[in-house]
């Protein structure tokens, strides 16, 4: 049979350019997407929050610094290295209260750490649906409990209790210089007072009061490891500690680290509850069990309102190397968790 043109039905027909006709050149199409007012308005929206944001941090340092400037200008170097605190007299420094406030800060994250990890682990692991409902407010309204409750029970309640188990430190592990508590001769103390109003129960106090931020950064990257992979390694023989320590601990290394690090600035800065316990002193002390020790934030706190213009001026400094101190351990967290990204080696 043959098709109307008369050739046999079935030939393929290839269509072949005429000489005279161009050849046309390849170009990208160009595709303009039309934005709805909803995207329009939210850009616009986030855009402004982030500048509101970043704007507000650098006000903040601007105008400690443009306030303390006086005073730094005045101890020049010696504003670090200097432990008393006489603005009026011309001897002043922060090398006593930023100590103290290091030491705290590093107390209240060995206690945080542990219970905010083990109750994250805990949360996303180990308890039923319906337990994790009632454990996870719970442990969320935990931070909004104000920081003066938390002084209070310190001072009244776990203070007392916590003096024998400075006491025992003391006695056994006397030897390791920061568990020792001596007085100017060398003598080791034994009397409660000497374990009263200490970095050590300050810290502890802290490290509570920081664990729910922890516990929450953490618990929220532990529950986004993928459901494939944490079948697949029980699939394979895993036991349920080997599935976390092989899927869900490496997916969420970002959480926490920084979890961690927030608690840590956190930590830093607090002032009601620390102010509330310690003895303040203006000398360095490493015995972390001995009465007496300080803080930027409760120096702040004490001297506000009876500080003459310079020695505001003097308090706004030692605000400004508080606030350079977290900002350094904000930066230093996010490049570490920028570095280690949650999941990247489940």
């Amino acid at each position: 049979m043959t098709r109307n043109d008369g050739m046999p039905k079935g030939t393929v027909v290839i269509a072949q350019r005429r000489p005279e006709e161009p050849i046309a050149k390849d170009s990208p199409r160009v595709f303009t997407p039309g934005q709805a007012i909803s995207d329009i308005v939210f850009k616009g929206v986030a855009r402004s929050a982030g500048g509101i944001t970043v704007g507000i941090m650098l006000a903040v340092g601007l105008f400690l610094t443009i306030n303390g400037s006086q005073a730094i200008g005045v101890a020049k170097f010696n504003f670090l290295s200097e432990q008393e605190w006489l603005p009026d007299a011309g001897r002043f420094g922060i090398a006593a209260v930023l100590a103290g406030t290091v030491t705290i800060a590093v107390i209240a994250l060995c206690v945080s750490f542990p219970l905010a990890f083990g109750t994250s682990l805990l949360i996303s692991e180990v308890l039923p649906q319906r337990l994790k409902s009632i454990v996870i407010p719970v442990v969320d309204l935990m931070a909004a409990v104000p920081s003066v409750i938390f002084g209070l029970w310190g001072v009244f309640f776990l203070q007392a209790n916590v003096v024998p188990v400075s006491k025992f430190l003391s006695t056994f592990f006397g030897w390791i210089p920061i568990f020792a508590v001596t007085d100017a001769n060398g003598q080791h103390l034994t009397e409660a007072g000497s374990f009263t109003s200490s970095a050590f129960i300050a810290g502890i106090v802290v490290g509570l009061m920081v664990v729910p931020t922890q516990t929450s950064v953490m618990r929220e990257a532990f529950s986004q490891a993928p459901v494939g992979e944490r079948e697949g390694a029980l699939a394979l023989g895993s036991t349920r500690w080997g599935m976390i320590r092989s899927v869900v601990l490496p997916f969420g290394r970002g959480g926490i680290i920084g979890g961690t690090m927030l608690g840590l600035g956190r930590a830093l800065g607090e002032t009601i509850a620390v102010y509330m316990i310690i003895s303040p002193v203006f000398t360095i002390n490493l015995q972390i069990l001995s009465s007496g020790t300080n803080s930027v934030s409760s120096l702040i706190a004490n001297r506000y309102g009876e500080a003459s213009q310079f020695g505001l001026s003097a308090l706004m400094a030692a605000g400004l190397v508080l606030f350079l101190l977290t900002m350094a351990i904000n930066f230093t967290a996010s490049t570490i968790v920028a570095r280690s990204r949650s999941g990247a080696d489940s």
